[in-house]
């Protein structure tokens, strides 16, 4: 499959919109399962948006774009999954080189805006607040707009070279890239749970994992009702026994305050 001009200008476009929100951290639309679903929708594949956004959240659910890691390229997995023909697991794999680029070119400009704050300062210092605002907006407008034209040169402009890439690799690379591209959800998952999972919580992930593996579903809705009606129970218990204890200090304080009053006599 091809992407066309107008394609490649849209994803740039949304891809310079997630760049702001992923520099400021506003909104969170840079996720990779809101970020996939639009690059399917404009590429006329949704399906393949929604099926490589929940691959590529898993592996961003655990494994952070902290030091060294850097999670899957989510625009580039749907892209490389388009253009080629392979599948949503295998284009993770694929995109790994795309994120590291990225990486590399945000880490410069971490640094390089590193000088911009003595400057910032000093505007701070004598109250010169549109040029506080301008040079203060100049890093989001920068990141922004690399993020719109590398995802544009990158999906549109080296669509050829790339796809070519891919089908001259050899079967068994590209069946190793399928396998890393399957294993990398589990260890976000299992990184994710590694730090949150507490001890009262495994009975309700031991629900999920039935209800998900074992009970024939015609989709996973019946499953986020399940959670949902579970998250409801444990809300309420929750709010009940935060009651109760109220009331009970309020006893113990109401007696207490009685037996004051008859000390005296």
């Amino acid at each position: 499959m091809q992407v066309t001009l107008i394609q490649g200008l849209l994803i740039g476009l949304f891809a310079l919109i997630a760049g702001i929100d992923f520099w400021l951290e506003g909104l969170y639309i840079f996720r990779p399962m809101i970020v996939c679903t639009v690059t399917g929708a404009i590429l006329g594949n949704l399906t393949l948006g929604i099926i490589a956004g929940g691959l590529t959240e898993l592996a961003f659910a655990g494994l952070t774009p902290v030091g060294g890691t850097q999670p899957p390229n989510p625009i580039m997995t749907v892209v490389l999954a388009y253009t080629t023909g392979k599948t949503p697991s295998t284009a993770i794999g694929l995109a790994l080189p795309f994120s590291i680029l990225m990486q590399y070119i945000i880490l410069f400009y971490y640094s390089a805006f590193s000088v911009l704050t003595k400057k910032l300062d000093a505007y701070a210092a004598n109250v010169e607040t549109k040029k506080f605002t301008r040079l203060a907006l100049l890093p989001t407008v920068l990141v922004a707009l690399t993020y719109g034209v590398i995802a544009f040169l990158c999906v549109y402009g080296a669509q050829e070279p790339m796809k070519a890439l891919v089908n001259s690799m050899p079967v068994w690379l590209s069946h190793g890239f399928e396998i890393a591209g399957n294993i990398l959800p589990v260890v976000g998952f299992g990184l994710l749970l590694k730090s949150m999972l507490k001890a009262e919580y495994v009975p309700y992930l031991l629900l999920g994992f039935t209800a998900a593996c074992f009970i024939k579903f015609g989709n996973l809705m019946p499953v986020a009702v399940i959670g949902i009606s579970l998250a409801f129970i444990e809300f309420y218990h929750n709010k009940k026994q935060t009651d109760n204890e109220k009331k009970l200090k309020s006893m113990i304080e109401s007696a207490s305050g009685n037996g004051d009053d008859g000390d005296g006599i």
